[in-house]
């Protein structure tokens, strides 16, 4: 496990003249923490000497309001997670949902599946690297990315209607299927946004002052980063090739060619440059779910489990049958089977589940979300110290701690 100094460790400071120590809170309203929660540290000039995260400023009880409500009505408190990719959440809820259930969908729902969650994998990290740069001091990369982040999400409103908490999907499949235009502007996406993306890249990847702001910052060994149980790129930037989607294939990603990109030091600049490479793989998987689909059944958007699956209303309308089914499943009348799953999935900070226990009734009988911010979050503190109050900013950035899913 990696040593990071002790609060005995001698500190050295810029001047060596400073000997009293400063209290400096680091949040819960500190323009530079990236969303509510709070670090209580004890500071040796600009630098760290301890320090201490608090957390829970935005507990909403998440786990707990799911157990009282049926497992539809679940979806939009996923969204409240990691709002930067809704999607994958809901996607992630849905999938343990059928797990439990014994639901099959088809390939062309899992490959519609994909396309959602690889755009939102996208979105995300086109904020969390867009940020990066503005916590260095360069807003430009910032506007050029967020142009793109708002076309994946009038892709979005296509697909659902919504942007930024989507409720996206149902349990089998989506409640609708793409429209053409959906089709037309994620095909335009890929061929505009990596032109883009490169531009952002050369703005960044070999730039004087960024450099120097992230590399060698914040660096963390693999064996550091397992002992915590970190996920997702800021573990790959450590070089440990773990990645749910090619280590436990959900979602027919087993279909799929990619790669999962790695770094060597695990710093900063690592991180950046990982999620960087991990665009382009979510541009190269979207580019095969389009070529996959057009082999599928078009009309196809959801499994045909009509006990689980809420009929269009038209047919409530028109078709007893449909009556009967809609009826039961927004009373809650479906039979559920009594056991418990776990079902993971890669989300853009890392390794996303979703444990549930169930006893046959309405709603889940216990819910645990494994979040990854929360659990990433946790090696802060101890990373924090000795490092510059500058650095430790930029550090938070490269780890992508969002609120809600930190403190769910």
């Amino acid at each position: 496990m990696q040593n990071f100094p002790s609060l005995n460790t001698n500190i050295n400071t810029d001047t060596n003249l400073q000997s009293e120590l400063s209290t400096l809170n680091l949040g819960p309203t500190h323009p530079a923490t990236h969303g509510v929660f709070q670090n209580v540290l004890q500071m040796d000039g600009e630098r760290i000497v301890s320090g201490v995260s608090t957390i829970g400023y935005i507990h909403r009880a998440f786990e707990k309001i799911a157990e009282h409500r049926p497992f539809y009505q679940i979806t939009p408190l996923t969204d409240r997670l990691n709002y930067c990719s809704a999607p994958i959440n809901n996607m992630g809820w849905h999938m343990t949902v059928e797990k439990l259930l014994k639901i099959q969908t088809p390939k062309r729902v899992d490959y519609l599946r994909v396309i959602i969650m690889e755009l939102s994998r996208i979105a995300d990290h086109i904020i969390c690297n867009g940020v990066l740069g503005v916590d260095t001091g360069a807003f430009t990369g910032f506007l050029y990315m967020m142009e793109y982040r708002e076309a994946i999400y009038e892709i979005y409103e296509e697909v659902c209607g919504s942007r930024l908490t989507t409720n996206v999907g149902r349990i089998g499949g989506f409640e609708r299927n793409f429209n053409e235009i959906a089709f037309a502007k994620i095909k335009k996406f890929l061929v505009d946004f990596p032109k883009v993306l490169a531009e952002f890249e050369s703005l960044f990847n070999r730039n004087r002052i960024f450099i120097d702001r992230t590399k060698g910052v914040a660096p963390v060994t693999a064996e550091t980063a397992l002992d915590y149980s970190w996920s997702g790129p800021i573990l790959r930037a450590t070089g440990v090739d773990y990645d749910v989607r090619a280590m436990n294939p959900y979602c027919s990603y087993e279909d799929f060619d990619f790669e999962v990109p790695v770094g060597t030091t695990g710093d900063v600049y690592d991180r950046f440059l990982v999620r960087n490479e991990e665009m382009k793989q979510s541009m190269r998987m979207i580019q095969q779910a389009l070529d996959k689909i057009e082999k599928e059944d078009p009309t196809i958007f959801h499994a045909d489990v009509p006990e689980f699956y809420l009929p269009p209303k038209e047919e409530v309308y028109n078709n007893m049958e449909a009556l009967i089914y809609h009826f039961k499943i927004v009373m809650g009348e479906i039979e559920t089977p009594v056991g418990e799953v776990y079902h993971a999935v890669e989300g853009t900070n890392g390794e996303l589940g979703f444990y549930l226990v169930n006893d046959g009734g309405r709603s889940p009988y216990r819910l645990h979300f494994r979040r990854p911010s929360f659990i990433n979050y946790s090696m802060y503190a101890d990373m924090s110290r000795g490092m510059l109050l500058s650095d430790a900013i930029i550090n938070m950035s490269s780890l992508n701690v969002i609120a809600g899913e930190l403190d769910a």
